[in-house]
């Protein structure tokens, strides 16, 4: 999937950032455009008023001499220049004109050789790139696996010890989880409190814990039936008790969820 988005997203910006030209025609002898061009140009100055000049080229065809053919030739790219800058068209930065008089390899239908090209290019409008779909975490793809009855551990949702005050690193943890809950709106969930250190089947801080998650996804927008809360204690350590270091307390201070409805 990566590599086709960036397939689509480099032909978008080639075929987008590619010169484009538009050719308007002159009469013999004559430095303004004729009266079709005149219209045909009127027409995409008001369909491309986003569009940036690149270069300007004038030619003309060979009746009359080289030099003034040449002369002819820039003004009728000077003329086409200012109708582009009356219509406040911008130029790049390394904006180029030139006139090539007859000295070009000339068409057998003079009134082709007797013309001006307007090279430009298109902006790419941000809402024609192709936007990648959001990278889903590994949370979000386990809990789209999950059947009715699974339980799902919140990795780095802890608590300060004897508390049911959210570590700092708990903060991404609640709001993956929000979001969520936002986008499968038919995920109904049990949150379930876990407490450290002590053999006990129902305490208060694992409820309080449970809760604190349950009233942050409430308080946000998610609605009482989608969500319960309930306190386990000590009865489903990750790690034995009495854990041997403070990295295994916090493991067992934790929340899981279980899948109700999906």
């Amino acid at each position: 999937m990566k590599h086709l988005y960036t397939f689509l997203l480099l032909t978008v910006f080639t075929l987008t950032q590619a010169q484009q030209r538009h050719s308007v025609y002159f009469d013999l002898d004559i430095d303004k455009p004729n009266s079709s061009s005149v219209n045909e140009f009127d027409t995409w100055l008001q369909q491309n008023k986003n569009a940036v000049i690149i270069k300007v080229y004038g030619y003309t065809d060979s009746v009359g001499s080289v030099t003034y053919n040449k002369d002819l030739s820039l003004r009728r790219v000077n003329d086409i220049v200012n109708r582009l800058k009356q219509n406040n068209i911008a130029f790049a930065e390394d904006f180029e004109i030139k006139g090539f008089g007859e000295e070009f390899e000339q068409d057998n239908n003079n009134s082709e050789n007797r013309r001006v090209e307007v090279y430009y290019e298109l902006p790419v409008a941000e809402a024609d790139i192709p936007k990648p779909e959001p990278k889903k975490t590994v949370f979000a793809q386990k809990v789209e696996k999950s059947k009715v009855g699974d339980k799902l551990r919140l990795e780095n949702l802890n608590f300060y010890g004897g508390s049911a005050h959210f570590l700092p690193e708990s903060i991404p943890v609640l709001e993956e989880l929000l979001a969520i809950m936002k986008s499968h709106p038919n995920l109904k969930i049990e949150i379930q409190g876990h407490i450290c250190c002590e053999k006990k089947v129902t305490h208060p801080v694992s409820s309080d814990r449970a809760k604190a998650v349950y009233s942050y996804l409430n308080n946000n927008g998610i609605a009482h039936s989608r969500i319960s809360y309930k306190d386990y204690g000590a009865t489903s350590p990750i790690y034995s008790i009495p854990e041997r270091n403070e990295k295994e307390r916090v493991t067992n201070r934790r929340v899981e969820i279980k899948i109700m409805a999906n």
